[in-house]
């Protein structure tokens, strides 16, 4: 080859961010994108429910890096070198502006993905990047001359000199398997941020009801988690759900989705206090319909199906609840338990744990420990984080240091070291 060339493999934002970075810190060099998909960027597309969760409004790398599951620890020290701050910056210089929300998640002031998705096609046009859509690598091995011979659907081979998979998450048999046949291993992929399938008539009977904060539990793993709750028509999601199912994705597996829920519907009360609270009720209002009058902030709704479903009748006054079923709505409170019987897929995310193992990449390069050229980017690696635009981040920021290492790597004197562009 004449000119060094730079495949990336994988049209979606690891693919993308990483492909600019490169061809804009070195004008000239020949950077591709092959996908294998009909478009570029789908999940960018979809993601935010069409707006686009760019980042969070976390600028602080060990704070922002809490935020990861899985991961964490090795992108603490890559925040340093690119976080939310220059994402924002990075938008902001090629004509794209975000918009901070009250809970931290910045979108596109236009509220469509596809302002994102115009900013990096013309982005990777006007840095020269070469886009191959509709086109699967079948193999890659290693060529003579230290580079790559990619193998392409339909028999083309194409040779390079630096190779990124950016293929995201290994949500299928196989997407991992360029990185296996050059000596990678992946840890097991398992979904992650999913809501729970719960079969109680009573949870069911909730659909489209918010609690703002409730904690949840599973008892003798280690998780809990406190936020909003939202009942679904097939059970529990919403942002404690979500954040669970990630802290926990491997035990849910292991547990095949069906486990005991604990939830805690006032976290910021003892046990003590709830039988106060609901003490004091019988005293200043024993005439009451106990079904009718909830403790705040409990909504209506909820505190009906709460009460029915700890065995108080309906037609019980407050003067007329006995000591053990105060107790008993008491516990109710403080711990509700609910079998869970399955999961669904958060469909605004797709997100999945699992993929390269993290001790075999150089987290300043992004470069392969075990086959120098190789790097990699973005979801295929066995790093996720909570919903909230942290996965996007993680996907501009691996991108970004895989971008500069690459240029660096092919022509001296792109070597990456300004800040970020």
């Amino acid at each position: 080859m004449s000119e060094r060339r730079i495949v990336i493999v994988g049209g979606g934002a690891a693919g993308f961010f990483a492909a600019i970075t490169c061809a804009e810190a070195c004008p000239g060099a020949e950077v591709m994108v092959i996908e294998q998909g009909p478009e570029f960027l789908a999940k960018v597309r979809i993601s935010g429910g069409g707006r686009c969760n760019v980042t969070h409004a976390c600028f602080d790398p060990e704070e922002l890096a809490a935020h990861y599951p899985r991961g964490g620890k090795a992108l603490r020290g890559a925040f340093g070198s690119f976080q939310p701050r220059d994402t924002i910056a990075w938008f902001e210089r090629r004509g794209v502006k975000l918009k901070t929300q009250a809970d931290g998640c910045l979108f596109p002031t236009t509220d469509s993905s596809q302002t994102i998705i115009d900013c990096f096609l013309d982005a990777a046009r006007k840095a020269g990047v070469r886009l191959v859509a509709r086109c699967a690598v079948e193999r890659v091995i290693r060529g003579s001359d230290g580079g790559f011979v990619l193998t392409l659907s339909g028999g083309r081979t194409l040779e390079c000199d630096r190779l990124l998979l950016a293929l995201g998450g290994c949500r299928v048999p196989g997407v991992g398997r360029l990185a296996v046949d050059l000596g990678h291993v992946l840890e097991p992929p398992v979904p992650s941020l999913f809501s729970f399938n719960v079969e109680a008539p009573w949870i069911r009977a909730l659909a489209g009801a918010v609690v703002d904060t409730v904690e949840v539990s599973v008892a003798g793993h280690g998780l809990r988690e406190r936020g909003t709750l939202l009942f679904t028509h097939w059970g529990l999601s919403g942002p404690v759900i979500l954040g669970l199912s990630a802290w926990g994705a491997r035990v849910f597996h292991r547990l095949d989705y069906r486990f005991a829920l604990q939830v805690h519907w006032l976290p910021s009360l003892t046990l003590e206090m709830i039988v106060a609270g609901l003490q004091a009720r019988r005293q200043s209002q024993p005439a009451r319909w106990v079904v009718n009058s909830p403790l705040p902030p409990l909504t209506a709704r909820l505190w009906e199906q709460l009460v029915l479903s700890a065995g108080v009748p309906q037609e019980t006054r407050w003067a007329g609840l006995s000591r053990a079923a105060l107790h008993q709505l008491a516990q109710r409170l403080f711990r509700t338990e609910i079998a869970v019987d399955g999961r669904s897929q958060n469909k605004e995310e797709f997100v999945t744990c699992g993929g390269v193992r993290l001790s075999e990449v150089n987290w300043r390069t992004m470069e392969s420990r075990l086959m120098p050229g190789l790097h990699f980017a973005g979801e295929l690696l066995d790093i996720d984080g909570l919903t909230g635009g942290f996965n996007f981040q993680a996907a501009w920021t691996t991108g970004w240091l895989a971008g500069r290492a690459m240029a660096a790597a092919v022509r001296p004197g792109c070597d990456g070291r300004q800040s970020p562009a």
